[in-house]
């Protein structure tokens, strides 16, 4: 049957414990017994795999991705991953130690890359205030030297997971934390299922517009695309990009071509938001193709407020959506 998100993370965690024994959990509140983190991702992973494997680290989060670099240096068949911060939000005094981990590969002529899964739980519309509703990867995408990936199904997080843990090198792994229940996104989960990087899945098929997104508003743009094919017959494709970095244009810019018009949409601001570096592609590279200009979608640039009215007001929602592709559709 479908699985939750949360419980296709947790699962793909513990397979891949048993498939490497050489694998390593730590983090803030990862080895908490009965609960394993406050969304409950690591539960029951302390008691199968024992505490030299699994346990909660300091709440210092330098110290956090520090460590997991320096420990995947000792032997190259160790695979680390790290809780970063409870919240994406309180992961910026890590930075430093994450631009560390960027370098290595390059600096060091390809000789040693950090084997280390970063996990952080990400964004909004939980009623989580400025301090447990941020998006990082707009900020954190201008560092070169991190995948990135950010999944909005159950079957994607286990697949990227699992790519993330067993391929060399430093992945940012990037948690919906809204959709961690979320029945919209729980899906049947395949047996050792495996997601490649730099892969975006097309959602729903359309000739009229294509919507490129990821993350939370990956649902919201799906049920504006059913909205629009009832009310207008129009017939919307939606991109789920999955991966930032390395980013599939090759999939983003045949649906332009086939289109004609372009809506990039994300949770995060869109002033320095992720979704520029996308429309700037599209912009650069199919102009020729275009019917209308390139648009997005996204935060307004504020911190998030905690009122439920204000959250509304600064995170994308599917009207703000509908309305920009609307108005796209009948350019």
């Amino acid at each position: 049957g479908k699985e939750f998100l949360v419980n296709a993370i947790n699962e793909t965690l513990k397979a891949e414990f048993r498939h490497n024994p050489d694998t390593f959990i730590w983090g803030q509140d990862v080895a908490n017994k009965d609960k394993g983190g406050v969304f409950n991702v690591t539960k029951g992973m302390q008691q199968e795999f024992g505490e030299a494997r699994v346990f909660s680290a300091p709440i210092a989060e330098d110290y956090i991705v520090g460590t997991a670099n320096g420990m995947s240096r000792f032997d190259p068949k160790i695979r680390v991953v790290i809780e970063g911060a409870e919240f994406a939000d309180y992961f910026w005094p890590a930075v430093e130690q994450y631009v560390e981990c960027t370098h290595e590969y390059w600096r060091s002529n390809g000789k040693f890359v950090p084997n280390v899964t970063l996990r952080l739980a990400s964004g909004g519309y939980i009623g989580g205030g400025l301090y447990h509703s941020q998006n990082l990867e707009g900020a954190l995408a201008t560092l070169p030297g991190a995948r990135i990936v950010y999944p909005s199904f159950a079957d994607d997080a286990a697949g990227l997971l699992r790519t993330s843990m067993r391929s060399r090198g430093f992945t940012l792994f990037l948690e919906p934390k809204a959709l961690y229940n979320s029945v919209e996104a729980a899906t049947v989960v395949p047996e050792d299922f495996e997601v490649p990087f730099g892969k975006a899945r097309i959602r729903r098929e359309g000739s009229d517009l294509s919507i490129i997104t990821y993350g939370n508003t990956t649902h919201l743009c799906l049920n504006v695309a059913e909205r629009l094919e009832k009310e207008g017959g129009w017939n919307v494709e939606v991109i789920d990009i999955r991966s930032l970095i390395p980013l599939d244009r090759e999939t983003i810019y045949e649906s332009v071509k086939k289109t004609g018009k372009a809506l990039v949409v994300h949770e995060d601001k869109v002033f320095g938001g992720f979704g520029g570096e996308i429309a700037a592609g599209i912009g650069s590279d199919m102009f020729r193709y275009l019917d209308a200009p390139v648009q997005r979608v996204g935060s307004t640039f504020t911190p998030v407020g905690f009122h439920p009215v204000l959250e509304r007001a600064i995170l994308p929602d599917a009207d703000r959506i509908y309305d920009a592709a609307k108005k796209l559709l009948e350019f």
